[in-house]
């Protein structure tokens, strides 16, 4: 065999007979020398004719990045603006430090990094780069370390996966068996005194590791209010409407990306589109949101691949969370649901049980019935999602680390993502569980708790139960309404309470004892708002007419209504029916003799209404207890009709007793001692003891604007009583002042024709009246004398008692 001749034109060997390794060397001309480049900026973006400078984020990344081998991250959701500062930052250095190198790097994933680092080396023309193995990081490193080519900075954008900068198996690419393949890429950053890096990254953890401190990372939320009005003015032109444009950047939780996306949205569709339109669509339902903010027309300052629409922005990293622990990805699914903020972290964490359902297994699987999980293990796991969902800044912890809260438009992006991978629903259902089990009943007891969830609650009623839920949610919305009653909060109290019945008597049947629960707290809500005909409609077509609680409730409806001939009759057949059935000792039988004294007592009928009470206070003695809650509601309604007769002394005796026990046995702050206080007030003001009715007066309206609120009806009812201790007192400017406070805010809250809307009205016009302003009040008498007729008809005491008045001051 003739040995093989390699052309001139190859500078190789000559092989002959070979039977082992071949080792051929071949050698490329020496590369021609180049001129090192001046410094100049390599910024893939045009400036922002539109950028709104947002507080001092950029002066702080400009004193970071003074300081030797600094590094800083922007961290932040996506939308949020990270990239734009990055941007802006880089032309102001461009242009203000001409001597200054400034780099920018694509680090999404390995390849754009690779090509950021291939761009750095051509771009400064380093010697070597074009060998075909050259080590283009490290050539890279080494110059960047060298202090005398000069100051740069070097933006890393979009860093978001750790596996890009600390993969030990892979950092650089496919080649494998070379020593920088095993070399993660954040060991490819110098820390060298002439140079900066700047990070964009929506990932915590990864700006920690990458710049080594929590002070060198900024947090970049969603813009102040002034500075997205600035924002959606460049977008949009000056606003015809501010109230509208504030409106709309609010809704849009501030959010750079997701304004920029409106403003978008609007100018493609003028003149038929407009902020006011937008807005209005945008309030319209969640899917008209959905649809508005996947709206995506390209930004050019947004990397090639990178959506200008704000969900599909964020589920990138719902992506990526879930491919990276799938339990974190599902606790954000399972918060998506909750309302947006004070998500309690105790309802959140997995029991046992809880995380065997969520994983969809059954607990025979894990042997024994069993899993095989510890509580630990538990505990731990959920953490680690929390750390998680908190580095990729789509939740935030609060101070005690108690609760989390979430971006509205954040929680709407995950719905509609779950929506697109199937998921909504199995998540709809494990909300309605895990609330359901929390939320317990409205007792007073309860209410701490009941209060932290029922924001939560709420979200509950628009949501659609499947057919294994179904029951549960409307548990979870009756305890709900019960609540909601108890708070004053009637409107939203008889829609969860209407959902829940109408579920409980399809489901259950109308005879059942929770569907009667239902329809009891339901027909309570239209009596607290006045609305009797509707009450009284409810039970009159009630498939029940017979039993004994739809008879108490219609006689509680004639006797709101002063129809006291009609409630007699039926709390008597009530009555006597249960004396019959249950016995005359029957906590149930001394309610009804109870609800027929309250009767006698409103038709002045005291001695009848005494007998009763008396009997009912000596029986619940004797069979519940001197201090049982029952006995005590006895003992104070028997002191109100003291009170009425004038028998102040026997009334007196009996409301401090009911109070002291009630402080005793229920706190201080319960509603009832409250009751007691205000009964105890009132005995002392028909005696005339002004400074102690005053006392106890002002104690009970304030502990009442502590415990529920200003606007609840029961505070609202304090300060009436306030007013009346001052009205009887002559102090009319005071008297006046709380009247006409009670007044409004009963009209916000309960309506204009609501009873006790119209007694405070009456209430005013006596304050007026007696400051000598006759023609006012003599106005107000007959706007309430007429409201009464409309509302509580023409025989009601009340209404006679205004039109009697109206006569006597004309």
């Amino acid at each position: 065999m003739q040995p093989t001749s390699f052309g001139s034109g190859n500078q190789g060997q000559q092989v002959g007979h070979n039977y082992g390794t071949i080792n051929a060397e071949f050698h490329l001309p020496p590369e021609r020398p180049e001129t090192p480049p001046q410094p100049f900026a390599t910024i893939p973006f045009s400036r922002d004719p539109d950028f709104v400078n947002r507080g001092d984020l950029l002066d702080r990344t400009d004193q970071r990045c003074s300081e030797p081998a600094a590094r800083v991250a922007l961290v932040g959701l996506g939308g949020v603006g990270k990239s734009q500062l990055a941007i802006e930052f880089a032309h102001r250095v461009a242009a203000g430090q001409p001597r200054t190198w400034v780099f920018w790097v694509h680090a999404g994933t390995q390849a754009r990094v690779e090509e950021g680092f291939r761009a750095i080396a051509d771009a400064a023309k380093l010697p070597g780069r074009n060998q075909p193995k050259a080590d283009i990081p490290q050539l890279v490193y080494n110059w960047l370390s060298n202090e005398r080519n000069g100051r740069w900075i070097m933006i890393l954008d979009s860093a978001d996966d750790r596996d890009v900068f600390y993969n030990a198996n892979s950092a650089h690419g496919p080649t494998s068996g070379d020593a920088r393949d095993r070399r993660p890429f954040a060991t490819c950053l110098p820390q060298s005194r002439n140079g900066s890096i700047i990070v964009t990254t929506r990932n915590k953890d990864l700006a920690f590791r990458l710049t080594g401190h929590r002070q060198n990372m900024i947090d970049v939320g969603p813009m102040a209010q002034p500075d997205a009005l600035t924002l959606l003015e460049k977008k949009l032109g000056s606003p015809s409407d501010l109230d509208v444009a504030a409106n709309l950047v609010q809704a849009l939780d501030y959010i750079p990306l997701a304004i920029t996306q409106a403003a978008a949205y609007i100018q493609a569709r003028a003149p038929r589109s407009s902020p006011e339109k937008y807005l209005a669509e945008f309030r319209e339902s969640e899917r008209k949101k959905s649809r508005l903010l996947q709206y995506d027309v390209g930004d050019l300052r947004r990397e090639g691949g990178a959506s200008n629409s704000i969900i599909t922005t964020w589920q990138i990293s719902f992506n990526h969370i879930r491919s990276e622990r799938r339990s974190a990805a599902d606790l954000l699914s399972l918060m998506s649901f909750f309302d947006r903020q004070g998500i309690p972290g105790w309802v959140l964490k997995p029991t046992r049980i809880a995380k065997d359902a969520i994983q969809g297994r059954g607990l025979d699987e894990a042997g024994g019935g069993e899993s095989d999980d510890s509580d630990d293990d538990i505990d731990g796991g959920f953490e680690d999602d929390v750390v998680m969902l908190r580095d990729y800044c789509l939740i935030v912890v609060d101070d005690a680390g108690d609760e989390f809260e979430m971006h509205g438009l954040v929680q709407l992006s995950t719905k509609r993502w779950l929506e697109a991978s199937g998921q909504q629903e199995v998540f709809t259902q494990q909300y309605i569980e895990r609330i359901a089990a929390s939320f317990p009943t409205g007792e007073y007891e309860n209410w701490a708790t009941c209060r932290g969830l029922f924001a939560h609650a709420q979200m509950a009623v628009g949501y659609r139960p499947s057919e294994d839920t179904i029951e549960t949610w409307a548990t979870l919305l009756h305890n709900g309404g019960w609540y909601a009653r108890s708070q004053g909060i009637y409107e939203v109290a008889q829609q969860m309470l209407a959902k829940a019945r109408k579920v409980r008597e399809k489901r259950l049947g109308e005879e059942d004892v929770a569907t009667l629960a239902s329809i009891t707290m339901f027909s309570l809500v239209l009596l607290d708002r006045g609305r009797w005909e509707e009450a009284e409609k409810l039970f009159l077509g009630a498939d029940h007419p017979s039993t004994l609680t739809s008879m108490a409730n219609l006689a509680s409806t004639f006797w709101n209504q002063g129809r006291w001939e009609e409630a007699e009759r039926l709390e008597v057949q009530v009555m006597e029916t249960r004396k019959t059935k249950l016995g005359a000792d029957h906590p149930s039988t001394l309610t009804s003799m109870a609800n027929l004294a309250s009767t006698f007592w409103n038709q002045g009928r005291w001695e009848e209404a005494e007998r009763l009470e008396v009997q009912v206070m000596e029986t619940s003695k004797t069979k519940l207890g001197a201090d049982h809650p029952s006995t005590l509601t006895s003992m104070a309604n028997l002191a109100a009709t003291y009170r009425n007769q004038g028998r102040w002394e026997e009334a007196e005796r009996l409301e401090v007793q009911v109070m002291e026990t009630r402080k005793t046995k229920l706190g201080a702050d319960h509603p009832d001692t409250l009751i007691s206080m205000a009964n105890l007030a009132s005995t002392y003001r028909n005696q005339g003891r002004w400074e102690e009715a005053e006392k106890l007066d002002v104690q009970v309206m304030e502990t009442r604007k502590t415990k529920l609120g200003a606007d609840h009806p029961d505070t609202l009812t304090s300060m009436a009583n306030l007013a009346s201790t001052f009205w009887n007192q002559g102090r009319w400017e005071e008297a006046e002042k709380l009247f006409i406070q009670v007044m409004e805010t009963r009209k916000t809250k309960l309506g204009a024709d609501h009873p006790d809307t119209l007694t405070s009205m009456n209430n005013l016009a006596f304050t007026w009246k007696c400051q000598g302003r006759h023609a006012d009040a003599l106005a107000l008498m007959e706007d309430c004398a007429q409201a009464r007729r409309r509302v509580l008809g023409e025989q009601h005491p009340y209404t006679l008692s205004s039109l009697t008045t109206v006569s006597k001051w004309k």
